[in-house]
This record gives structure tokens, C-alpha cells and sequence, in this order.
């Protein structure tokens, strides 16, 4: 089995910062890309940054140059670094993995349980 399990989350007043992490366990051949997305109420999930093994990143333009992805390979471990926050990113931030299990696996994806994040005064 594969566990993927965030941590960072809170409260933090706007302009604030946090940073998250999410850490990929049990067997795992390779990981392909990890993600952090996030849903807030009454709102659909959205990706929020996404990077490959090979440490090329992709951002929502609602965070760039605000969120920093990166990932610790050896740890099988991605962070997001979010700064100058907003009450607009208060959410759940789930992490996302694609992944193969062994050599002769298909990649599949998985999802994190999901970390909250408030941004209020």
C-alpha cells in the first residue's frame, strides 16, 4: 500500500507564510510528478503547482511568485513553501503522486488525506 500524508497546514494572518509537506510512503519503484491541489468550499479542487522528477515546475497563476514547489527525491517527499498568503487561498491542500510500484507497473495517482490552510485575521 501507498500512503501519502501532508503535514504544515493552520491558521495564519494574510501576509503570512506556511509551508507544507507531504511525504510518500510504502512500495514505491518511481515517482513520476508530485502536486499539491486545493478545494475550497463549495468550490471544485484545482491545481495549485506541480513538479516532475526531473524538478521542472508548474504553477496556477493565482500563486506565482508567491508558492515555491520542490521535492526531496531521496525522501520521496514535495513541499510547497506559501508566502505573502491571502484569506482567498484558505483551503484544503491535498498532495498528489504519480507513481509506479515496481518496473512492470503502470503509473497510477494518489491522494494525500488533505491538510487545512486559513488565511483570516
Amino acid at each position: 500500500q501507498v500512503q501519502l500524508v501532508e503535514s504544515g497546514g493552520g491558521l495564519v494572518q494574510p501576509g503570512g507564510s506556511l509551508r507544507l509537506s507531504c511525504a510518500a510512503s510504502g512500495i514505491i519503484f518511481s515517482i513520476n510528478s508530485m502536486g499539491w491541489y486545493r478545494q475550497a468550499p463549495g468550490k471544485q479542487r484545482e491545481l495549485v503547482a506541480a513538479i516532475t522528477d526531473g524538478g521542472s515546475t508548474d504553477y496556477a497563476d493565482f500563486v506565482k511568485g508567491r508558492f515555491t514547489i520542490s521535492r526531496d527525491n531521496a525522501k520521496n517527499t514535495v513541499y510547497l513553501q506559501m508566502n505573502s498568503l491571502k484569506p482567498e487561498d484558505t483551503a484544503v491542500y491535498y498532495c498528489n503522486a504519480e507513481l509506479r510500484r515496481s518496473y512492470f507497473a503502470r503509473p497510477s495517482t494518489y491522494w494525500g488525506q488533505g491538510t487545512q490552510v486559513t488565511v483570516s485575521s
